[in-house]
């Protein structure tokens, strides 16, 4: 190889080895990463199902997730009230509510939207479902739910856990 051929080898690979992490950096948001969630999950003393039952005052639920946003473990839920959306936040220690914030807007107003128009057309509720699933998957701690309609039918997926194995189950709400 020519000195002018190993030089620019040479520079790409500085050039990848520079960019790698900076990509990883801004992919690092924590915010949806499951196995983020997974490895704050034992922080939580209260289930997703108790955050369903909590949030419960403030609408339907239409959908429950745990997630790591800034650091630190949340329990979010998106729930309806006529024809609109609020997120809930609970305390995943004490289980009480601790936030509610009105969805009115960009990608979450889409989702919640989403979310309740298959709670809509659902007879079973998110609370009914989990509780299926789980007992359906022993040792499993749930870390998200969420409703969508597939081939007209409302349908939960169900994020489940077992120590660092994540595994998604399929639920029928109607």
């Amino acid at each position: 190889m020519t000195k002018q051929m190993l030089l620019t080898l040479a520079i790409g690979a500085s050039f990848l080895m520079l960019a790698a992490p900076a990509v990883r950096a801004d992919d690092d948001d924590d915010e949806g990463d499951q196995a983020a969630v997974v490895k704050a999950l034992p922080q939580a003393k209260v289930s997703l199902g108790q955050a369903l039952l909590a949030s419960a005052h403030e609408g339907t639920p239409i959908s429950a997730k745990f997630e790591v946003e800034d650091g630190k473990l949340q329990l979010s839920v998106y729930a309806m009230k006529a024809d609109k959306f609020s997120e809930v936040i609970v305390d995943h220690v004490s289980g009480k509510v601790g936030k509610v914030e009105a969805i009115t807007e960009g990608e979450d107003l889409g989702e919640a939207r989403a979310q309740g128009a298959a709670m809509k057309g659902a007879k079973k509720s998110l609370a009914a479902a989990l509780r299926e699933a789980l007992k359906a998957n022993i040792g499993y701690k749930a870390i998200s739910i969420v409703p969508s309609l597939k081939d007209g039918h409302a349908m939960a997926e169900i994020a489940l856990a077992k120590g660092t194995e994540i595994k998604t189950v399929d639920q029928k709400l109607d």
